[in-house]
């Protein structure tokens, strides 16, 4: 009778220090690197998922999190061999055990867009089976001072400021020079309830708004629009006006056509298509939140050929009539998944413009397009986000 193996546990690598070379970018803020075998004689290296590093470095790093599974998360603490897109970050959180906004103080802006161009164009390899040159571009208004919304945590002791990496923890920080400069300070001073969160806003007038309930102010494509508290807008101030330009550019709705916005929030790309199909054709823009359409009913009252239906884009999509000549949708970071990718191909748009702020997703939904006949034709990212591993891109899939 055979003997019954002997079953180890896991070795928990937490607080472990470990030496590593430093491999590619990966999607989520990290670079990807091989624990060496003194560390791991168990296998060929485990992976660890490193923040703070770049490609090609050599960097002592502190495990911070290890589940047990095939990998674990570091924190790289020193630089040993640095690369020479390396730089200091400007902010003294964006660091090991700091701040979770931030992900690539560390790196040039135009290494930050290079290394976000090779994530994008991994994921199109990896889950869509396309090769793609990818390009993020730069948007202006420089890397600091961007941010137009920041949502601040509460500590138990009513004091506002930013979350550590992966934690509940709340930094007691003095200033984000993400925001533009003086906009945190005043807010910060006051004390709030423990648990709490505020929502700070600059409008396109400058105005700062921390939930006191007043209408933020902001501008593109050409119109104004007046937002409740908690209403979605883009955080960078150049991106609304870029977006609309590319979805234009690339909808090509016909006069006295049928175009759907889904996941459409207060109608900024529904301004565009209905100037494109004009007052004989339709726009029916899907939004779930009743604000966001409240909101958007008043800025394009002007534009009757607009249709507003409140509700989830998967059951609202059924009550939708005929057949569009093109759907722009910008679906939240899941991205729209197999079923509405399927139920939105069954309505043979000619054109899908496909708005997108997580690559992965982006990427698993034109493979998913591309099994009912799409392809991708035109595809632009651009730097929304700088300093972190987050941005935006857009996509144009057309029928084959």
């Amino acid at each position: 009778m055979p003997a019954t193996p002997i079953v180890r546990p896991p070795v928990d690598w937490t607080d472990r220090i470990l030496e590593l070379e430093v491999g590619p970018v990966a999607h989520g803020g990290h670079c990807v690197a091989r624990a060496h075998p003194e560390d791991d004689p168990s296998g060929p290296g485990r992976v660890v998922f490193v923040r703070h590093a770049l490609p090609g470095e050599r960097v002592r790093a502190v495990v911070t999190e290890d589940g047990g599974g095939a990998f674990c998360r570091a924190d790289a603490v020193a630089v040993l061999t640095p690369s020479p897109q390396r730089v200091s970050a400007p902010c003294a959180w964006a660091r090991a055990g700091g701040c979770g906004g931030c992900d690539l103080q560390h790196a040039t802006p135009e290494a930050q867009r290079d290394l976000k161009a090779a994530v994008l164009a991994e994921q199109l390899q990896r889950l869509a089976d396309v090769a793609w040159p990818v390009v993020v571009e730069e948007l202006p208004g420089g890397p600091l001072g961007w941010r137009s919304r920041v949502r601040l945590a509460v500590d138990e002791e009513g004091r506002a400021g930013l979350r550590a990496h992966r934690s509940h923890d709340v930094l007691p920080i003095a200033d984000c020079s993400l925001a533009p400069a003086g906009t945190l300070a005043p807010v910060l001073d006051h004390e709030f309830a423990p648990g709490d969160e505020v929502e700070v806003t600059v409008d396109v007038d400058g105005v700062v708004h921390a939930d006191d309930g007043s209408p933020a102010v902001q501008r593109a494509a050409g119109r104004e629009w007046l937002l409740s508290p908690g209403v979605f807008w883009q955080v960078h101030p150049a991106l609304p006006d870029a977006l609309a330009a590319v979805v234009g550019e690339w909808a090509a709705a016909p006069a006295g056509g049928v175009a759907w916005d889904l996941y459409g929030g207060v109608g900024l790309f529904a301004a565009v298509l209905a100037g494109q199909v004009g007052p004989e054709g339709s726009v029916t823009v899907v939004e779930s939140a009743r604000q966001a359409v409240a909101d958007g009913r008043a800025a394009l009252a002007d534009l009757p050929q607009v249709d507003w239906r409140i509700g989830r884009v998967e059951n609202v999509l059924g009550g939708l009539v005929g057949r569009p000549d093109v759907i722009v949708a910008d679906p939240p970071r899941r991205g729209l998944g197999r079923e509405l990718v399927d139920a939105l191909s069954l309505r043979a748009p000619a054109r899908i413009v496909y708005v997108a702020c997580d690559p992965a997703a982006l990427a698993r939904d034109v493979a998913g397009f591309s099994a009912q006949g799409y392809e991708l034709a035109e595809l632009r990212a651009f730097d929304a986000f700088p300093m972190t591993h987050h941005f935006e891109s857009v996509a144009l899939l057309v029928r084959t």
